[in-house]
């Protein structure tokens, strides 16, 4: 498969249900993927420029126990899309299964469990959760 981006696609768990980058002009999985737009919009430099504004966006949020974060990658939106439950009860899902979002994941500080980071163009989200993603809670859905 050929990415606008030029990321490694054969390791990916996803492929098998991946329409490819190149042949749907950037929406592999049928959602918007935030790297192929900056890649389409102004190459490369457009996408580090973006991807550096997203890490100074993360680390500004000050979240106790979140190491500094100098990385983000391309992230499928059905792999990182956990089921939150409200105060209330209910149960919602942030982020879209077709989109392609910047994020990553870090260990939280003195715990076992983890801090997992997602953006896209509008919104930043800061999740915790336990080992495979267990007991997931928002930490912070802000809008961008």
């Amino acid at each position: 498969m050929k990415t606008i981006c030029g990321i490694e696609c054969s390791g990916c768990g996803f492929k098998n249900n991946c329409n490819g980058c190149v042949e749907t002009n950037g929406h592999p999985f049928g959602g918007e993927c935030v790297t192929a737009e900056c890649y389409k919009a102004g190459g490369e430099n457009c996408f580090v420029t973006y991807k550096k504004h997203l890490i100074e966006e993360f680390n500004a949020l000050g979240i106790a126990d979140m190491p500094k974060i100098t990385t983000l990658c391309q992230l499928s939106g059905a792999y990182i899309n956990s089921e939150y439950i409200l105060g209330n009860g209910q149960r919602i899902r942030l982020l879209d299964d077709k989109k392609i979002y910047l994020g990553y994941q870090v260990n939280k500080i003195n715990s076992d469990r983890c801090y997992g980071l997602a953006a896209d163009n509008d919104y930043l989200l800061v999740c915790e959760y336990g080992c495979n993603g267990t007991d997931p809670e928002i930490i912070v859905y802000k809008k961008r």
